[in-house]
């Protein structure tokens, strides 16, 4: 079962091209600064603007940067199951720890199609999987009563959970929470999601304040609430402002305003709107655990 801060990691362009050098930077920094594990080639990662190949390098490089210094759970979800166990398969050969499923989206399968997709991946695929239900993304959310029957049937370890329903919450962790962990997937409802028995978090936040969103959960799993409630409230407005248009352009905007690599995003996405990287930047100024980088940062990067 997993528990901690699993980051959502992002993948830097130079224009176009995959910026290699800044994502093993960025790795490396992510892991000195304590998180409990990466999640390349999700959402935050793009993955769906990724050629093939891109896809695969960049999981390949996370996974080598990383060199078994935390777990790495590789993004294979897509809308087709053929594709997903492709790479599924894919992700066990380079070392993956586990392979992040998401409910398809776009087809909206009903509730016995989304059992049987990850069923599928399952029996082809020997590799621990987390199960990503983001309604607002894919069109279909995942039921508690269907995940406890996906639970039953797959190496399911984890559930990221973004209905952003604090109820849906509860009743996942009364359905499978004794046989999977039940992760956040929406920052800003991190803590009351640990509050309720989820057990960590699948984060955007950590991409830009990685130290701070693991002391934030360490606390809350410890039982040290007050600490858990000072640093949910320090990070709360950064957490928002990460979400002011479409993720991840916000955060690779941060990461730029930080110094981390630049905030290129492939179409169809644009670039954060200036008006918006303007309060951005001011959020990341007024937060405690942003606002020393800060400074040495606000030149761009080249």
């Amino acid at each position: 079962m997993l528990e901690g801060t699993f980051v959502a990691v992002i993948t830097p362009f130079v224009g176009e091209r995959l910026d290699e050098q800044a994502l093993g930077h960025l790795v490396d920094w992510l892991i000195t600064e304590g998180v409990d594990g990466l999640v390349p080639c999700g959402t935050t990662g793009e993955t769906p603007s990724l050629s093939d190949n891109e896809w695969r390098r960049v999981a390949e490089l996370v996974i080598e940067r990383t060199a078994g210094r935390v777990p790495v759970i590789v993004g294979t979800g897509t809308n087709s199951t053929a594709v997903s166990i492709a790479r599924t398969r894919i992700a066990r050969e380079l070392g993956a720890t586990a392979a992040m499923v998401v409910t398809p989206y776009y087809n909206k399968p009903q509730q016995e199609g989304l059992l049987r997709h990850v069923v599928a991946i399952a029996d082809a695929v020997d590799l621990p999987l987390v199960v990503y239900n983001v309604p607002g993304r894919t069109g279909v959310n995942l039921t508690p009563e269907t995940a406890r029957r996906m639970v039953e049937q797959a190496p399911i370890v984890a559930i990221k959970e973004s209905s952003g329903s604090l109820d849906q919450v509860s009743e996942l962790v009364l359905a499978v929470g004794d046989r999977c962990a039940i992760l956040s997937g929406d920052d800003s409802l991190t803590l009351p999601i640990l509050a309720v028995g989820g057990r960590g978090v699948v984060s955007v936040l950590a991409n830009v304040a990685p130290a701070a969103t693991a002391a934030m959960v360490r606390a809350a799993l410890r039982g040290e609430l007050e600490r858990a409630r000072r640093l949910h409230h320090e990070l709360f407005f950064l957490a928002r402002a990460l979400f002011i248009e479409t993720n991840p352009v916000p955060v690779k905007a941060a990461a730029e305003l930080l110094g981390l690599c630049r905030a290129d995003v492939r179409l169809p996405l644009a670039p954060l709107t200036p008006a918006n990287r303007e309060r951005l930047r001011a959020v990341l100024a007024s937060c405690p655990h942003t606002a020393e980088r800060l400074p040495h940062a606000v030149g761009e990067v080249a």
